[in-house]
């Protein structure tokens, strides 16, 4: 493995079917990868893009889910991205998967991307500022002054015709997240709360877009995520495996 990154055992996510190894310090994949993964319905023989992959649990988990798709990950950190490449060996799916690396802001990068189906990202949602002291944590979370748009301008560079962008950013980003995806050029956006609690303000959304700058937005009724004994019945399947429905109610 690249660099001086330490790796931790393997742990699992949806129920198993993904087998992940992320670094002993720095953030984990958890709820956000696992919901982001779960917002991709890509079919054999599609492309999925994953911007900033870290070690690969969005990937992964949309590997698992999505039989005969490939994935492309893009990830700046080399230790990090040895780690994904290991991980996508790890669970048998070496040959579907290409990790390169490269900076999201690098305009040579757009280059040397595949046309893809599906273009994903959880990127660092906030602008500088006072980051994490560990260097991985503050990488995954505080990104460069120029915050959202290079992310989206990625995203909509690699999206083939009819291809959609996902991110899934704190709800106090909504705006910024938006904006930044309308000033890559695309459109007909929609948003999916992810709510803590039946009547809580949304902590997290998935943001979806694609090439159709005039299309209306459209909020959707989103996902409760827990009851009062745990996860929700739609939270547990989804984690377990399952896809976010992105119909609107009635």
């Amino acid at each position: 493995m690249g660099g001086a990154l330490r790796a931790g055992p393997i742990h699992t996510l949806l129920g198993g079917l993904v087998r992940l190894r992320q670094p002993e310090e720095g953030l984990r994949a958890g709820l956000d990868a696992v919901m982001l993964a779960a917002s991709v319905a890509a079919r054999p023989g599609q492309v999925v893009l994953d911007a900033g992959s870290g070690p690969g649990g969005v990937f992964l988990c949309v590997l698992a889910r999505c039989p005969g798709v490939r994935a492309v990950a893009v990830e700046r950190d080399p230790g990090l991205a040895e780690l994904a490449r290991e991980n996508a060996e790890l669970n048998g799916w070496g040959e579907r998967v290409e990790v390169i690396e490269g900076d999201v802001a690098d305009p040579a990068l757009r280059a040397r991307l595949p046309r893809c189906d599906h273009a994903v990202s959880n990127p660092p949602y906030w602008p500088g500022g006072s980051a994490p002291p560990h260097a991985l944590r503050a990488g995954a979370t505080h990104g460069e002054e120029s915050g959202l748009p290079p992310w989206a301008g990625l995203l909509a560079a690699s999206l083939a015709r009819g291809g959609r962008a996902t991110m899934v950013l704190p709800a106090t980003r909504l705006d910024a997240g938006m904006a930044a995806l309308r000033g890559a050029g695309l459109g007909n956006i929609e948003i999916m709360p992810l709510w803590p609690r039946a009547g809580r303000p949304a902590r997290r959304v998935l943001i979806r877009a694609r090439r159709a700058p005039r299309a209306p937005t459209a909020l959707l009724p989103g996902l409760v995520l827990h009851g009062e004994e745990g996860w929700t019945t739609e939270a547990e399947l989804v984690l377990r495996g399952a896809a976010l429905d992105w119909e609107p109610a009635g």
